[in-house]
């Protein structure tokens, strides 16, 4: 019993093993072509990429099946270095507000400080799933700034259902003036940026300070807009 239970572990073993080391080596592969994309710029093609990373373009499809998989799995590396970087500013402050503003001057000190892989990640076209690329990584950022919003309402004793919708709305607005900023070249300071960007998100965010004080929270102060 024990020989045939041994031999029932091994191949598990075995398997848990090289699912650790395909994980592991993937890692290492995203950062060398993350590292390639930094120094060749945003059009980089495969061919370029894998060999400024030191491999074969066999090597990167053995890890990521083929070249859409492999952009793939670059946008959620990027966004989830978004979410880090937005996670801890937010964590530092206290009113809504800076709240907001904090969650949108992270979002563009990371595209500032990494712009050529920020767009190889938002501007990929013409290969296979390619909205998957940019809809993932937006995805991962806004998941993880919902969490934060979530817990900001939870807090206040609110319900925590806007802050999925929220967190995508603030996501899309941030990105899309963030790539006319880079695109024109930062015409304006990042802080003149991310001080207008908060004056104009601020009026719809704040009414969750209004609704902590209305019997019936944000729904209650809806209807009364509505007058129903």
């Amino acid at each position: 019993m024990n020989s045939v239970d041994k031999g029932v572990n091994r191949p598990d073993g075995r398997s848990r093993r090289w699912a650790d080391h395909r994980e592991r080596r993937r890692g290492e592969l995203v950062e060398a072509v993350i590292e390639a994309i930094r120094e060749l710029g945003p059009d980089s093609g495969i061919d370029a990429v894998a060999a400024h990373a030191g491999v074969s373009k066999p090597v990167l499809y053995r890890y990521f099946t083929d070249r859409s998989g492999l952009w793939l799995a670059v946008g959620r590396h990027a966004a989830g270095a978004v979410v880090e970087a937005i996670a801890p500013a937010v964590a530092a402050v206290r009113e809504e507000r800076e709240v907001v503003a904090a969650a949108i001057d992270a979002y563009l000190s990371f595209i500032e400080a990494d712009p050529h892989v920020y767009r190889f990640v938002v501007k990929q076209r013409g290969i296979a799933r390619d909205a998957d690329v940019v809809a993932d990584a937006m995805g991962t950022v806004a998941g993880g700034l919902a969490r934060i919003l979530g817990d900001r309402l939870r807090a206040l004793g609110l319900d925590s259902g806007p802050a999925l919708p929220w967190a995508f709305g603030l996501v899309g607005y941030v990105q899309s003036a963030g790539d006319w900023w880079l695109r024109e070249r930062q015409p304006i300071s990042r802080t003149a940026l991310a001080d207008y960007l908060t004056a104009l998100m601020w009026d719809g965010i704040s009414g969750i300070r209004r609704a902590a004080d209305t019997p019936g929270g944000l729904a209650a102060m809806a209807r009364a807009v509505d007058g129903r």
